[in-house]
Order: structure tokens, then C-alpha cells, then sequence
């Protein structure tokens, strides 16, 4: 049996986060991760400010920059009417030494993060190992995993779960995951075409209203990403036709058929959280403890805090002898209330600004009135780029 102080379940960008962060502490951490590599998966692909604070303190920053694009600048855009209103991350440098977005796909920290634990003398990391069952007691936990030919039991401290939206983890604990999801299938297409030509002054970041169909327009280093909403019923085939990816770009750009795509993917969005993300010495973070649409942003970011969160928690504990139960209660109750009263609270508003034409209306109101006053203008900057929730999260006891 391969005793450790803290096992993590799950090597995504949440998971390597948190594994590198203890490594680099000094405790001793095994990664564990079902899948022979980190998955390809093209979602998230935005650093918010503070995550970009954490990778300069786990030395990944410049790595990430080096293959990603600074994006300081990002618009709403109605579609309809033509407006856009323009929001620079730049006015906010005083409050952060990286006033803007990264758009640098997750794969990327998720790979970086496994090479450098496993150059680390206290980081392990094992592909194909399929968390299937464990026990904790007053002492530690004892983890099961499933090899391709094997089964493998390792006795850890502590364990954290990053292990995504379908957690075993979370399963055996057999703990609510409360909320919603929503009836709308969304469609994800890539492609090098140059949408820069078609659209004045575009952004690498775009939300853009309509009613009929909203869409987010997002640049990555290697395409231009598009999200569109599709009807639940709608096959996954037509969805995924010449047909469906010409009629999308037909709308964006009029040549739909002249549109190469790279990638086109479906997937279901969720509003969920879990009724509590500490229990015992097992902590949910990340997709496993909180699931949100991505419209902002939010969601790896969030996951990020949670990890860094829940790190400090652990090294409190494992080091310098601080009490586990306050400690990780106090985890639970700062990262759940973030969760629920900022990310969720503000990824559900930004779906209906973007799809309903009374909320579309509103929010293009009260965001031209934010944008022409300074002190609004900053506030709002501050909130959605994740600054002020890491302040409330600070402040809570």
C-alpha cells in the first residue's frame, strides 16, 4: 500500500492546481488520474486575473502566456441592433499586476501542471488509475484504484477530489448536488477562418445578444471559437452537420459554406452546487463540487480558488498543526457562499441577458450606464474579473 499525505483525484487544471501547490509546499502528493493523459478538452479557455496571480506563485505564468493571448479587452455585442460596449481590464492595474484576460486553452495548464509535479521530489503522478471505492476513518483514507490490469490501494491524510462534473468521489459520498439543468443543448464550432475581417474592431472576448440566437465569440491561439444554444430535441447529427455549422456562420458572417471548422462539439450546461464541500478528510473543488454555464468565464477560475483555497487550508493543517475540523469548515463555508452568491448568482444573469429581449433590454441599459461613469465602471471591472470575490471570500469567518 503507497502511503502519501494527500491524494488528488483527477488530473484537469483544477487537480494539477492543487497538486503543485502542496508539492511546492513541501507534502507529499499522488495524482491520480483515469484517462492515460490529460484530456484535449477545447471549453475553458480564460484566466481571470487573480488565477493568473496563482500561476505566477506556482512559477506557470509565462508558460501560459508564451502559448496563450492576452485579452485586456471584451465586448457585448447585440447582433440585432449592432452595438457594442466595450469593457478594458487595463483600467484596473492597480488592483492587479495582470490587468486582463489569458485566453489559453485548459489542456495546456493541465499538461504543464502534471510535467512539473512529476519533476517535484514530494509530487507522484499515475495516468490510467480509475478511482472506484474508499474508506476514511479518524486517521486517513484508504483509496482503491483500478489499473488496466490491476486494482491499487494508497492510504492518504487527506483526499481531493477534482475529478469533474460525473465525481465518483462525490457519488460515494453520497452528497446532493442541488440545482438545474438547462433544456437547451449548446453547440461549440472552431475554426481558423479570419472572423476578424468581418466584424469592426472585434475583441478576443465577445458576448453577443439576440434573442433568436445569442452566441459567444471567443479567440484562442490556434481559432476562433463559436458558442451557439440548439434545441434539446435537435439531433446530435444535425447539430453537428455542414448544414447546422453553415447556417451559424451564415449569421455571423453571411458565407456559412466558405467556413472550415476543426472542432464542432456538444455538449449540456448545468447550475449545480453541492450541499457542502467539506466532509472529513475528503474535499470536493472544482466541476465535482460546482457546475455553471460558461458565459463569463467562471467556471475553471472558480474551480482554481476552490484549489487554492482548500491548499491553504491543508498546509495550515499538515505543517503548522492547525485545527482540521475549523479549518475545513471554514473552506466549505467560504468557497460554497462564493459559489453560489457570485458564480452562479452571475452566470445565470449573464444567460438571460443574452437570450430574453426584456432582460437584453435592461442589462444593455445598465451596462451603458456603467460604462460611461468611472467609479460604476471600475466596480463592475473589479467583480468580473473575479477580484471582489476573493476579497468576500477573505472575509468570511
Amino acid at each position: 500500500m503507497d502511503r502519501v499525505q494527500v491524494l488528488v483525484c483527477g488530473a484537469g487544471p483544477v487537480g494539477v492546481v492543487a497538486a503543485n501547490r502542496l508539492a511546492q509546499a513541501g507534502i507529499d502528493v499522488l495524482l491520480v488520474e483515469a484517462r492515460a493523459d490529460c484530456a484535449e478538452d477545447m471549453r475553458a479557455s480564460t484566466f481571470h486575473p487573480p488565477s493568473l496571480e496563482m500561476m505566477e506563485a506556482l512559477g506557470f505564468r509565462e508558460t501560459l502566456e508564451a502559448q496563450g493571448l492576452k485579452a485586456p479587452i471584451y465586448h457585448y455585442r447585440n447582433r440585432r441592433t449592432g452595438e457594442v460596449l466595450s469593457f478594458d481590464l487595463t483600467e484596473i492595474g492597480d488592483a492587479t499586476p495582470y490587468p486582463y484576460r489569458l485566453q489559453c486553452e485548459q489542456f495546456k495548464l493541465a499538461r504543464l501542471g502534471v510535467a512539473r509535479l512529476a519533476e517535484s521530489p514530494h509530487g507522484q503522478v499515475r495516468f490510467q488509475r480509475r478511482l472506484v471505492h474508499f474508506e476514511q476513518d479518524a486517521n486517513g483514507v484508504t483509496v482503491h484504484a483500478e489499473t488496466p490490469t490491476d486494482l491499487e490501494t494508497y492510504r492518504a491524510d487527506y483526499v481531493i477530489a477534482a475529478d469533474g462534473a460525473n465525481s465518483i468521489v462525490r457519488k460515494w459520498l453520497n452528497v446532493e448536488f442541488e440545482g438545474f439543468t438547462y433544456p437547451e443543448k449548446f453547440l461549440t464550432l472552431s475554426t481558423t477562418w479570419p472572423m476578424e475581417n468581418h466584424f469592426d474592431n472585434v475583441a478576443y472576448v465577445n458576448y453577443m445578444a439576440d434573442a433568436a440566437e445569442w452566441c459567444v465569440l471567443l479567440r484562442t491561439p490556434s481559432v476562433w471559437r463559436v458558442l451557439v444554444p440548439a434545441h434539446e430535441q435537435d439531433p446530435d447529427d444535425i447539430l453537428l452537420s455542414d448544414d447546422k455549422k453553415n447556417s451559424v456562420f451564415q449569421g455571423l458572417m453571411g458565407d456559412g459554406e466558405a467556413v472550415q471548422t476543426y472542432h464542432r462539439t456538444i455538449y449540456r450546461v448545468h447550475q449545480r452546487v453541492v450541499e457542502q464541500f467539506n466532509h472529513g478528510r475528503v474535499l470536493l473543488v472544482g466541476d465535482a463540487a460546482h457546475l455553471n454555464n460558461p458565459l463569463g468565464g467562471f467556471g475553471m477560475n472558480s474551480g482554481i480558488h476552490d484549489a487554492w483555497n482548500a491548499t491553504d487550508k491543508l498546509i495550515e493543517i499538515l505543517q503548522h498543526g492547525g485545527d482540521a475540523e475549523a479549518l475545513l469548515d471554514r473552506f466549505d463555508r467560504q468557497r460554497r457562499t462564493i459559489t453560489n452568491d457570485f458564480v452562479q448568482a452571475q452566470t445565470k444573469r449573464n444567460k438571460q441577458a443574452l437570450e430574453s429581449p426584456t432582460h437584453q433590454a435592461d442589462f444593455q441599459a445598465n451596462l451603458a450606464a456603467v460604462l460611461a461613469e468611472d467609479g460604476r465602471r471600475r466596480e463592475y471591472l473589479l467583480e468580473q474579473a473575479m477580484i471582489r470575490s476573493l476579497e468576500r471570500e477573505a472575509a468570511i469567518a
